[in-house]
């Protein structure tokens, strides 16, 4: 006799097959975790672009975010060509595809990085195949930035961030999830350093920030501050293979749970990239402070998650 499934364990596990369906040679599932509207979408399958126009579409399509006629700034992560470096450019051209296809007037990824990096990870060639624009900015150059006041700062009361940023309606954040030589952790809340001038960015790191402990909660507290005067309208991030050694640079450890994750709560985000690599984010110092300063949930049981698993048939 089958073993009894209540009503209670069932929402214990949180988890519900709510599709399945044929098409062609693909095979879909959808899982379910928790209750309410869809925080987090989760799109797993060998097809990178097509994860990310999934996981977009799970959160009501990108003209939930992109209103028409408007200028979208994207920050993606081409730190290195190194395998599980950067931001792959199925993702960041999936994006740049739907932000036109809903009526943006100027799709553009903001960059603090040389034009060598973007041509090196095939990102600037993507970027350009859909329509959108690679704009560069001199992290040397002082008068490129403006330096803003974090009146919730704990760690970092000031910052100077590229002018650039400002110009636009929209932004998308998009990095790429992966190991970090300081605070272990990258994620969306990390990758919002790409819009500090270099001289700002030096403030977060204290001596001995790769062993020490101070150094670390320091480093995490400022990335945490940071972000309490930027918010992105929209995260997505690559989880599709990513090294989980030797970061943020690589070569690495890779991994490839081939995995594109979308909202709009970078700490819930953070929080569920983590579990793709057996981290905790209560270890996570920089989730933690982002926490405490009311940027999101961490307590993974308490938002929805919608997974869809595509499995090709071979």
């Amino acid at each position: 006799m089958p073993a009894k499934i209540t009503r209670r364990s069932f929402m214990k596990i949180g988890v519900a097959i709510s599709t399945s369906s044929m098409f062609g040679s693909r095979f879909f599932t959808k899982l379910v975790y928790g209750k309410g509207k869809v925080d987090i979408s989760v799109v797993k399958g060998e097809d990178y672009f097509e994860n990310t126009i999934k996981a977009v579409e799970q959160l009501g399509g990108m003209k939930r975010f992109v209103p028409k006629d408007s200028r979208v700034a994207i920050l993606a992560n081409p730190q290195r060509n190194n395998p599980g470096a950067f931001t792959k450019p199925e993702v960041v051209g999936a994006i740049v595809r739907m932000c036109k296809q809903v009526g943006a007037k100027e799709i553009n990824c903001i960059s603090l990085l040389p034009q060598q990096n973007w041509e090196n990870t095939g990102l600037l060639k993507a970027v350009k195949a859909e329509g959108g624009n690679v704009v560069l900015v001199d992290r040397q150059d002082d008068s490129q930035f403006i330096e803003k006041d974090i009146p919730k700062g704990i760690a970092l009361k000031k910052a100077s961030i590229m002018k650039e940023f400002y110009q636009y309606d929209v932004f998308i954040d998009v990095p790429i999830t992966k190991d970090h030589a300081g605070n272990k952790f990258t994620g969306t809340m990390k990758n919002l350093m790409g819009l500090n001038s270099s001289k700002s960015n030096r403030t977060f790191h204290k001596q001995d920030w790769k062993t020490d402990v101070d150094a670390i909660t320091h480093l995490d507290q400022c990335i945490a501050d940071l972000n309490t005067i930027i918010k992105p309208d929209l995260c997505i991030v690559d989880a599709t293979e990513f090294i989980i050694t030797n970061g943020p640079f690589g070569p690495g450890e890779l991994i490839k749970p081939q995995k594109v994750i979308a909202g709009t709560d970078r700490v819930a985000i953070d929080a569920y990239c983590c579990t793709l690599w057996g981290l905790k984010a209560e270890d996570i110092i920089m989730i933690n402070k982002a926490k405490e300063h009311g940027l999101g949930e961490v307590n993974l049981k308490k938002i929805r998650i919608e997974e869809i698993n595509d499995e090709s048939i071979r």
